[in-house]
């Protein structure tokens, strides 16, 4: 049948059928919230191009923690920034490394936040990759296996932390197996890996490297991120991730790649999880502070479309903000 017999209109007449018939919900219980925690005393300061966004030291981390808490949020994405670094990242893996404090302290105050681990070297080694970098005839190369040991190394300190969630960046293959080997060894089993199983090689990560400060020192990370124009690729690192024993799975970035989400979501059952990206965050919150948009409805409308796309899970930088008007609807 069709118009006039059917009449899509009659579902759309008020708010309450509007909420009635909602397909996609979106809660605070959705949301993860980064946090990006830098060696020192004192420090509150403002990533110049992530407004509203800050380094913490640890003795005033737990304002931004209330912050969170406050409006209803779970969960929370750690990232450290270290004050020195060196060719292994050695200072990811220490047992007092930024990270690793900042995890101690957290689950110390906050025992029912939701900690996880970002499991990376990018952003305390002094050349900015992901993995170990052996210098050959025809340039720099990433050496996957050698990285493997040290990433593994990683996540075993964090979860001596106390990390509840442990969530791998790196791109290197084989690196849900050999940290779910390493955790279950040193008897972690519990602890879940939130792989980032799909992160691209984009320009969308540029504002994020400012504040973590890993940007690479030469080249790119283009031999281990992967090429935006692939979407079947998706597939197979996913398909890995899970075979390796992935709990969750991650697609990074989110906006450009909502039909990869959407492919995951259909293939697996696992928790599909979105990163809405630091580029994302800064290209509404600079269109916003110019008035040129209305910042609250652009950023509840694009996290909606992520659940709608088929994420179970959105970490954003507007995780604060979002928790709060959906309190206040």
């Amino acid at each position: 049948m069709a118009f006039p017999t059917v009449r899509h209109r009659r579902l759309r007449g008020s708010a309450g059928l509007r909420d009635l018939v909602r397909e996609t919900t979106l809660r605070v219980s959705d949301l993860i919230a980064p946090i990006f925690v830098i060696e020192g005393e004192g420090v509150q300061a403002e990533i110049s191009s992530m407004p509203g966004v800050y380094h913490w030291s640890l003795d005033l981390l737990d304002q931004e923690l209330q912050a969170i808490t406050e409006q209803g949020i779970q969960s929370i994405l750690v990232f450290g920034v270290p004050s020195y670094k060196d060719a292994i990242g050695t200072s990811a893996f220490e047992d007092e490394g930024i990270v690793q404090r900042a995890i101690r302290q957290i689950k110390s105050k906050y025992p029912n936040l939701v900690v996880i681990a970002d499991t990376c070297l990018c952003q305390f080694t002094d050349h900015g990759h992901c993995g170990v970098v052996h210098q050959h005839e025809n340039g720099a190369v990433i050496d996957n296996d050698e990285s493997l040991a040290l990433l593994t190394r990683t996540a075993i300190s964090q979860a001596r932390a106390g990390a509840d969630i442990i969530a791998p960046s790196n791109m290197m293959d084989g690196f849900v197996s050999a940290i779910r080997a390493g955790l279950d060894e040193a008897g972690f089993t519990n602890i879940p890996i939130m792989s980032y199983a799909v992160k691209y090689a984009s320009a969308y990560y540029g504002p994020f490297r400012e504040a973590a400060h890993s940007s690479p020192q030469f080249g790119d990370r283009k031999t281990y991120q992967m090429d935006p124009a692939n979407a079947r690729e998706a597939l197979r690192e996913a398909q890995s991730d899970v075979e390796e024993g992935a709990d969750f799975l991650i697609v990074k970035p989110g906006l450009a790649y909502l039909d990869i989400v959407r492919m995951l979501s259909d293939r697996y059952p696992l928790p599909i999880v979105v990163y809405n990206v630091s580029a994302e965050y800064s290209m509404v919150k600079a269109a916003a502070l110019q008035g040129w948009i209305d910042e609250r409805a652009i950023v509840l409308e694009t996290l909606i479309g992520m659940k709608r796309s088929g994420a179970d899970i959105i970490i954003t930088y507007h995780a604060k903000d979002a928790a709060r008007w959906l309190r206040e609807q």
